[in-house]
């Protein structure tokens, strides 16, 4: 389960639609919970770093821009539990791509932006064998 706050799921969604019709990306920053579930305090905005053709469906996190977001999550003591993207003009269930470059236990947050507006917010959380993505409740914390 992931409990993200209206505000951060209005971050996330505002994030998609500023960068429409480009995939945006982003880290979300939190608590791993005794339970397993993630409770995010707050997003951590990255420039997709894809190249301009590229990026209408594909996002690109370079690993200096990961170690940033965990070296501000750890001086907050916090962690960082998964990551968001959005789908320009498609669905908020994950690609073939995402499921082949994403790691388990993280929450992955799909928005999906159509014709420039937020639509569905979706998470997923890819299983241990990496072979695919289940659906993750998403529960409202405000």
């Amino acid at each position: 389960m992931l409990i993200l706050k209206n505000e951060q799921r209005n971050e996330i969604e505002r994030h998609g639609e500023r960068d429409y019709p480009y995939e945006c990306c982003g880290l979300l920053v939190g608590r791993f919970e005794a339970d397993g579930t993630k409770t995010v305090i707050e997003t951590y905005s990255i420039s997709n770093a894809r190249e301009e053709e590229a990026k209408r469906n594909r996002f690109l996190i370079r690993p200096e821009e990961l170690m940033r977001g965990e070296l501000y999550a750890r001086k907050r003591k916090l962690d960082v539990v998964g990551v968001y993207h959005s789908h320009p003009d498609d669905t908020a269930y994950p690609s073939d791509f995402d499921c082949e470059h994403a790691l388990p236990v993280w929450s992955y947050v799909i928005v999906s932006v159509k014709e420039g507006k937020a639509d569905e917010l979706l998470s997923h959380e890819l299983q241990s064998d990496r072979s695919r993505f289940d659906a993750e409740h998403i529960l409202d914390a405000n």
